[in-house]
């Protein structure tokens, strides 16, 4: 048994280590970047020089203490990502960590596809109407796309831990989900009253905030995915990126943003949307407005990887084409450049009925032939990045 002494002295280690101060959260997650921590066992090698206990007691030390984020230990660096970075030479980390690091978060939040199958008396368009409706309180409070499609993860992933879920508590969850993101994401999230108002008196504040801590406990408060709409912000820098030292700041066009989000919209309300990965909507989404030329330099991905998802989205992008892609919208004391990022609600109900319709007729045909480029508008010539293509 190790003396108090020795423990003392491990304890004082640790707790040196530690950081003094927690700095500021940035209101926007830009990328997950490799942190190179001291190794903690340097620190116990050292304190073991100093007093040797007898070989017969070393099995009974207790454990290293590791220090900081546990993600960011020295066996998560310098791996080879399993798709070729897209990301340009960063001055402020690997490019090679940061894109390995956004890969491995993608997998640490699975979906599951036969999610309705735990719950009879729910309906797949309960669903579609329910995210309808959240991504016009969104509108209505002029909260971001980023918030919106958080709370859509929120909401699918909890439904995957429940079972026998009954219609009348449906909206209750999305609006505790929602309220959960918008606390995540925006900087003055609305209160919950105002989330409650919206509900024209179906949810009360107290039910919301029973239903978060539920909700949270449930996902075991893991919330912060990589959703569709960060994946497609990060593919539309590289397609338009000109000054690698300000890749953090948006260099694309926004009505071109708005264009493919909108596609992402009408897609993620289809259940189907949960068989593929966040990452791969997003490629599919910009291979509608581009060509897979530029798909693969700006995701890694290869045509068999993004081939699937692409013909189940050739009904979706043709639905957009006949009614025709929203233009930017403005918003009272939204600044310019941030218009893109707010989420807009138009007839997707509508759209998505015009969705099903495709897919009833052009079914087989869909499968039998190639799958069309740039099914949809792509942005004017003098907005496009000399290899996207027309």
């Amino acid at each position: 048994m190790p003396s108090k002494k020795v423990l003392n002295a491990e304890l004082r280690s640790t707790t040196d280590g530690a950081p003094k101060h927690t700095a500021a959260r940035a209101r926007k997650r830009k990328a997950d970047v490799a942190v190179h921590l001291q190794d903690p066992d340097e620190e116990m090698a050292e304190m073991t020089k100093k007093k040797q206990c007898p070989p017969q007691f070393l099995h009974r030390l207790p454990k290293p203490v590791s220090v900081g984020f546990t993600q960011y230990t020295s066996r998560n660096l310098f791996i080879t990502p399993t798709r070729p970075p897209p990301l340009p030479s960063l001055s402020w980390a690997s490019k090679d960590d940061v894109w390995s690091n956004l890969l491995r978060k993608e997998k640490l939040y699975p979906h599951d596809t036969h999610v309705m199958e735990r719950h009879p008396a729910l309906q797949p368009r309960m669903r579609a109407i329910l995210l309808d409706w959240l991504m016009e309180v969104c509108e209505v409070y002029k909260l971001h796309r980023e918030t919106f499609y958080l709370g859509q993860d929120y909401f699918d992933r909890f439904m995957a831990t429940q079972e026998n879920v009954l219609k009348t508590t449906l909206q209750l969850i999305g609006i505790a989900a929602l309220f959960i993101a918008a606390k995540m994401e925006e900087i003055y999230p609305p209160k919950v009253h105002q989330f409650a108002y919206v509900t024209d008196g179906a949810c009360t504040e107290e039910e919301i905030l029973d239903m978060e801590v539920i909700i949270m406990k449930e996902l075991n408060w893991s919330l912060s995915p990589l959703t569709p709409v960060a994946w497609l912000n990060i593919y539309m820098q590289m397609a338009y990126l000109k000054e690698s030292d300000h890749v953090l700041l948006p260099q694309y066009p926004q009505s071109t943003f708005v264009q493919i989000a909108e596609l992402l919209n009408l897609c993620i309300l289809d259940l189907r949307s949960l068989e593929f990965s966040y990452s791969l909507l997003a490629a599919s989404a910009l291979f509608h407005f581009s060509s897979l030329e530029l798909v693969m330099k700006v995701s890694g991905l290869k045509w068999c990887d993004v081939e699937p998802c692409v013909r189940w989205m050739v009904p979706f992008a043709m639905a957009i084409r006949e009614v025709g892609s929203s233009s930017l919208k403005m918003f009272k004391g939204i600044a310019a450049d941030d218009a893109h990022n707010i989420q807009t609600h138009v007839p997707y109900l509508d759209w998505l009925g015009k969705v099903y319709t495709y897919q009833l007729v052009d079914m087989d045909h869909s499968q039998r032939s190639q799958v069309p480029a740039g099914v949809l508008t792509p942005p004017p010539s003098s907005e496009k990045p000399e290899t996207l293509a027309s």
